[in-house]
């Protein structure tokens, strides 16, 4: 059984920074893509970031490019996000996903329990 464990999560100021982990655990885990997404409460779940694991080719929401940064670790088979110059908008909870898209959230099977995110003075 495939398992996906976000971690990094926590309680930063705006214009901080802060760096997500997420760690694919069992049998071997082939999708070919993985990304991030959010869900800030009374919202839908929102694409964020993905990465295609062969290539490394890199896709970002329009209200995360330049700050968020997507990259991965294919010896630990870890996906992370670095985040900075973080908003109170980018409060959520995130979620890591594995699946064959890349921006919506039906094209990934295999998700995370998710990890709060919390922007605020």
């Amino acid at each position: 059984q495939v398992q996906l464990v976000e971690s990094g999560g926590g309680l930063v100021q705006p214009g901080g920074s802060l760096r997500l982990s997420c760690a694919a655990s069992g049998r071997t885990f082939s999708r070919a893509a993985r990304g991030w997404f959010r869900q800030a409460p009374g919202k839908e779940r929102e694409f964020v970031a993905a990465v295609v694991w062969n290539s490394g080719r890199t896709y970002y929401a329009d209200s995360v490019k330049g700050r968020f940064f997507i990259t991965r670790d294919n010896a630990k088979n870890t996906m992370y996000l670095q985040m900075n110059s973080l908003k109170p908008e980018d409060t959520a909870v995130y979620y890591c996903a594995g699946g064959a898209g890349v921006s919506s959230p039906r094209e990934y099977d295999y998700w995370g329990q998710g990890t709060q995110v919390t922007v605020s003075s």
